[in-house]
């Protein structure tokens, strides 16, 4: 019995720790499903913060997009101060454009923030290229060196910059030049299709100015002027007839039979004069330029500033005729460095180094004594 007994206690000792052992891995089972609970709940806490996060992106960046079309832009085209825009280019389309990751590309908007963009490092290009002028005139070789490399370098981003421009310009209206014109919504959408135009043909202009590849289409020209007659010519102070006008007078077989370029340049340049949007004047500027035709030049400088003193800027479209007028004095002002070794003198646009003084008529103070 005792034998028995003895037994009998010793099943009960190991029940009692299969029970134990039993409870402790229930427990365990226990803790490690509310852990695996709380990790997905976690993780469901972060999906939905993400998910929230990037509701909110994308309401931002439509809102952004949304307010910088309707608002940004025609409060920046009745103004004139381009120092301003091209540091608002330059600071906010990187912002701008990094909404295209969390709702649609921003490509219209694209247009002119690099349009604008490359305006700002035409400019800088512009101030090297007069550097190495004034240091020629000087004979300083290597400053003059040293400044050419500097506007070439300045040129290549302008070009880069364009080219996006015109890219962004395709992507939003459609491959231009083919005969269909797109459907515009309003007249902001129609400025901004010819702001893309001026894109293309800057992209090129600038690539030659570097002497680089940016990967500019070499028949941007003709793309450009057949496109440009998606456009109302009276509507937009002549320039889509003076920038045809343009290609005709710059590519060789370009000018059709029975047409004369720099007629059609002086025809448009009283629109844009009248209009108050004098852009014209660049184009005439330009096509005179490449020419070779310095009096032509001259007198087109001289015209844009009797324009100016005639007439004021219309008030929606400020910045393009200050940004007209400021490629007319950098212009000017490559004239008078050549020829003098330094800018156009201040307050005297239109006049130049060469021109005939008045005769001063004077008094003989002797027949007064």
């Amino acid at each position: 019995m005792m034998y028995s007994g003895m037994r009998f206690a010793k099943s009960s000792v190991r029940g009692s720790a299969r029970l134990q052992s039993l409870g402790k891995a229930t427990m365990c089972s226990a803790a490690r499903f509310r852990g695996f609970a709380v990790a997905l709940a976690f993780g469901a806490v972060l999906s939905g913060c993400s998910a929230v996060n990037n509701m909110m992106y994308k309401t931002t960046g439509d809102v952004m997009q949304g307010f910088s079309r309707e608002h940004t832009i025609p409060y920046l085209m009745a103004s004139g101060d381009l120092a301003m825009g091209c540091a608002m280019s330059e600071a906010t389309a990187p912002l701008l454009m990094s909404f295209g990751r969390v709702t649609s590309e921003p490509d219209q908007l694209a247009v002119v923030l690099y349009l604008s963009a490359g305006g700002c490092a035409e400019e800088k290009g512009r101030e090297h290229e007069l550097a190495a002028l004034a240091a020629m005139y000087e004979r300083k070789g290597n400053a003059a060196e040293d400044a050419m490399i500097r506007q070439k370098r300045a040129y290549a981003l302008a070009s880069r910059r364009y080219l996006k421009s015109w890219e962004y310009h395709n992507t939003y209206y459609g491959e231009p030049g083919t005969g269909v014109c797109p459907d515009f919504d309003d007249d902001l959408d129609e400025f901004i299709y010819l702001a893309g135009l001026l894109s293309g043909l800057q992209a090129l202009n600038a690539e030659i100015q570097s002497t680089s590849s940016a990967g500019v289409p070499k028949n941007v020209g003709s793309v450009v002027a057949r496109a440009s007659s998606c456009l109302e010519n009276d509507k937009w102070w002549g320039a889509p007839m003076a920038l045809k006008a343009t290609v005709w007078a710059m590519m060789p077989g370009a000018l059709p039979e029975g047409e004369d370029a720099f007629e059609r340049l002086s025809m448009t340049d009283r629109q844009g004069e009248e209009a108050g949007v004098r852009l014209s004047h660049v184009f005439h500027a330009i096509a005179a330029t490449n020419k070779g035709d310095e009096a032509m030049v001259k007198a087109v400088v001289r015209q844009h500033a009797d324009s100016l003193e005639a007439r004021l800027a219309n008030e929606d479209w400020a910045f393009v005729d200050a940004m007209a007028t400021n490629m007319i004095v950098a212009i000017s002002d490559r004239l008078w460095v050549e020829n003098t070794g330094h800018r156009t003198p201040l307050g005297q646009l239109g006049t130049f180094w060469d021109d005939q003084r008045k005769e001063v008529e004077t008094m003989d103070l002797d027949d007064l004594l």
